[in-house]
């Protein structure tokens, strides 16, 4: 079973029908014991960094994210769910965020339209993030809607480009993330979420080609 965290805010849901799409046994909830004991964890994210992470905190839904993330539970953020994981934002400054990875979330770059809110091409990095392009046939294209984006770092697993190289996706063991909706993102959204419930099945393991 894979617990998509309902905290209250934003279209939570069209997560889990995503991922019911693929075949995934995907569940929206907001009991912390019932995401605690799922196979896999989702963290969707949509608006502000400080009004998201207040209200996973007030819901105890921040302790099962890190309890999952510390167990190695297959675990995947998405949009400010993946921004939610890092140290902070500049969005929201004084609001701590579950501090997984290192960094803060900084504004997308002077010059650019903001947010993003347009499809754009992913650069995938060689030999890393195979999950990224399992539903494309040739060059995978995702949605985004985004203000701000993490830093550059070793997780990072693939970049669009707006005006410069900007973190699309991260991967560090079972955690997966993407600063794209991969929800709203066609068949390569769809594919992305298959390749994370049959990693959910396989304990956590990217497994070419197989399904949920």
């Amino acid at each position: 079973m894979i617990a998509v965290l309902d905290y209250g805010i934003g279209n939570l849901r069209s997560a889990e029908k995503a991922l019911q799409h693929v075949g995934a046994d995907a569940r929206l909830t907001s009991d912390p014991e019932v995401a605690a004991a799922a196979d896999g964890v989702v963290l969707p994210g949509v608006g502000a960094f400080g009004r998201c992470m207040e209200a996973l905190r007030s819901a105890g839904l921040d302790a099962v994210a890190l309890s999952a993330l510390d167990a190695g539970t297959p675990f995947l953020g998405i949009c400010v769910g993946m921004q939610m994981l890092y140290e902070g934002s500049d969005e929201s400054p004084g609001v701590a965020g579950l501090g997984v990875l290192p960094g803060m979330i900084t504004l997308l770059p002077d010059g650019v339209k903001r947010p993003q809110m347009q499809w754009n091409r992913l650069d995938v990095r060689p030999g890393a993030g195979q999950w990224l392009t399992r539903g494309a046939e040739d060059e995978a294209w995702v949605y985004f809607v985004h203000s701000f984006a993490a830093p550059a770092g070793p997780d990072v697993v693939a970049t669009c480009d707006y005006g410069g190289p900007v973190t699309a996706a991260i991967q560090r063991q079972a955690l997966w993330a993407t600063q794209f909706h991969p929800e709203k993102s066609g068949t390569v959204g769809l594919g992305i979420l298959a390749a994370f419930a049959a990693a959910v099945a396989a304990g956590g393991d990217f497994v070419p080609g197989a399904k949920p």
